[in-house]
C-alpha cells in the first residue's frame, strides 16, 4: 500500500486505505450479480487538520461515489476510512449506528445541486438548525443566535430577513450560502464538497469559493473539495488528486501538478484548460477515444487503451501503484520515472 501522506501534519485527519464501492450488475432475488462496476477501486490518499484537499477528473470517474463514502452516505465494499478522534483513529467505514450522531458533529457534507438540497417545505431557520436540534445542542433561543450567527457570516444578513424565508425566495446562490450555513453549524473539522459552485452563474461562483476559504480557515475545517475543474481546484485546494476510472493517478501539492504534470491523463485535462488570449494556439490533446466503462475492468492500466505512452509491458502488468517520484509527488504510472533517477 502507498503511503500517501499529507504533508501539513504528522498525524492526518482523515486517512483512506484501499477504499472501494463496486456496484453489482444483473442481479436479481433469485440470481448472484455476473459483473460490477468499480466505481472505486482501491484508493489510498490523507488530508490532514487544516487543509483542502481537490478531486478532479472526468465525470464518471468516481469523485462522487468517493465523497458520500466519505460522510457515510454511502457503504463501501471494502477499505477504510479512519479519521481523527482524539488519540485515536476512528473507522468511518465500521462505525455503528449507535455513534453516527457523534460522527456526524465532526463530517459534513456541501452537495452540488443548491435546488434540491434544501426542503421546499422547511425555512432557512427550519433548515440550518435541524442538526443543532437532532443532536440536543442547546436551547432553542441558543440555536436561534447560532443560526443567526451563522447567516451572517455567510453573507446573509441581516439575518432576520432571511431566517422565515422558504428557498425558492432565494436565488440560487443565496440557497448554496444556506447549504454551507447548515453544514458548518455544528462547528465539523471535516466538509466533503460535491462541485459546490458548478451549477452557480459564473457572475457569483468567485464570492462563493472566497466565502468557503475563509469560513475554513476561520472554523479550521478540512475540506475534500471535488470538482472537474482544475482552475476551480487551483483557487480552492492546497493538493489535487486526479482520479481516472475509480483509480487515483496522480496527487501532489496543486502547483506542483499544474508546473510540472507527470501523467498522461493529467497532462491532457491541463491541455484542454481554457486560455484567456485569443492568440494562443492549444497544443493538440495526444490521448485517444473515449473514457472507457467500469465493468469489471481488466487489471492492467485503467488508461492504457487511450495512453499515447502506452507499451506492451504496460498491457500485461497489473495497473501500477501510486509511487513518489520526487519532491512528495506521486504518479501510477510504469513509464514516468522517478526524478532522482
Amino acid at each position: 500500500m502507498t503511503d500517501v501522506q499529507a504533508p501539513a501534519s504528522t498525524r492526518p485527519l482523515i486517512k483512506v486505505e484501499g477504499l472501494e464501492k463496486l456496484f453489482p450488475i444483473g442481479s436479481s432475488r433469485f440470481r448472484a450479480p455476473d459483473a460490477y462496476v468499480h466505481a472505486v477501486d482501491g484508493i489510498d490518499f490523507e488530508i490532514a487538520p487544516g487543509e483542502s484537499l481537490g478531486l478532479v477528473g472526468e465525470s464518471g470517474c468516481g469523485k462522487s461515489t468517493t465523497g458520500r463514502m466519505l460522510v457515510r452516505l454511502m457503504e463501501p465494499t471494502a477499505g477504510s476510512i479512519l479519521l481523527q478522534d482524539g488519540e485515536e483513529m476512528l473507522d468511518i467505514a465500521a462505525i455503528e449506528k449507535r455513534d453516527m450522531l457523534r460522527f456526524r458533529r465532526r463530517v459534513q457534507m456541501i452537495f452540488q445541486d443548491p435546488f434540491e438540497s434544501l426542503n421546499p417545505r422547511r425555512t432557512v431557520y427550519d433548515t440550518v438548525a435541524e442538526p443543532l436540534t437532532v443532536q440536543r445542542v442547546g436551547s432553542v433561543l441558543e440555536r436561534e443566535m447560532r443560526v443567526a450567527k451563522l447567516l451572517d457570516l455567510v453573507g446573509l444578513s441581516p439575518a432576520d430577513t432571511f431566517m422565515f424565508r422558504y428557498p425558492h425566495e432565494l436565488s440560487g446562490g443565496q440557497r448554496q450560502r444556506v447549504a454551507i450555513a447548515r453544514a458548518l453549524v455544528l462547528d465539523p473539522s471535516f466538509v466533503v464538497a460535491d462541485e459546490p459552485t458548478s451549477m452557480l452563474d459564473v457572475s457569483i461562483r468567485i464570492s462563493i469559493m472566497d466565502l468557503m476559504l475563509s469560513l475554513a480557515e476561520e472554523f479550521g475545517v478540512s475540506y475534500l473539495y471535488i470538482t472537474h475543474d482544475l482552475a476551480v481546484a487551483r483557487y480552492m485546494c492546497d493538493r489535487i488528486a486526479v482520479m481516472y476510472l475509480g483509480k487515483i493517478v496522480e496527487i501532489t501539492d496543486t502547483e506542483e501538478l499544474l508546473a510540472n504534470p507527470l501523467h498522461p491523463y493529467t497532462k491532457a485535462l491541463l491541455s484542454a484548460v481554457p486560455v484567456p488570449d485569443p492568440a494562443y494556439k492549444r497544443p493538440d490533446v495526444l490521448i485517444k477515444g473515449g473514457i472507457a466503462k467500469a465493468i469489471n475492468p481488466p487489471p492492467v492500466c485503467r488508461f492504457v487503451d487511450r495512453c499515447p505512452m502506452a507499451t506492451d509491458f504496460c498491457r500485461t502488468h497489473d495497473h501500477p501503484d501510486l509511487e513518489d517520484k520526487g519532491n512528495r509527488h506521486f504518479v501510477a504510472c510504469h513509464l514516468v520515472e522517478s526524478s532522482a533517477g
